[in-house]
């Protein structure tokens, strides 16, 4: 899958969880990526979020560095 089309979808759920009042929404976004993408895909994510210079909101990296935590 191409980089910016994984973005765009972690962008999505990023914007879902955002609007929802629980605490810890980085941790939703990474549940939700654990749950749903397989294996290729959230490790191609991991790499993209590794790279400083690509622009992510905060709450996608935010979600990434717990995701990379569990991996």
């Amino acid at each position: 899958m191409s980089p910016d089309k994984l973005l765009y979808m972690a962008k999505q759920i990023a914007t879902f969880f955002a609007s929802q009042p629980d605490e810890d929404k980085a941790e939703r976004v990474a549940q939700h990526i654990l749950d749903f993408w397989e294996p290729r895909m959230r490790r191609e994510f991991l790499d993209l979020a590794a790279d400083p210079a690509r622009e992510m909101p905060d709450l996608v990296r935010a979600a990434a560095r717990k995701l990379a935590a569990t991996a």
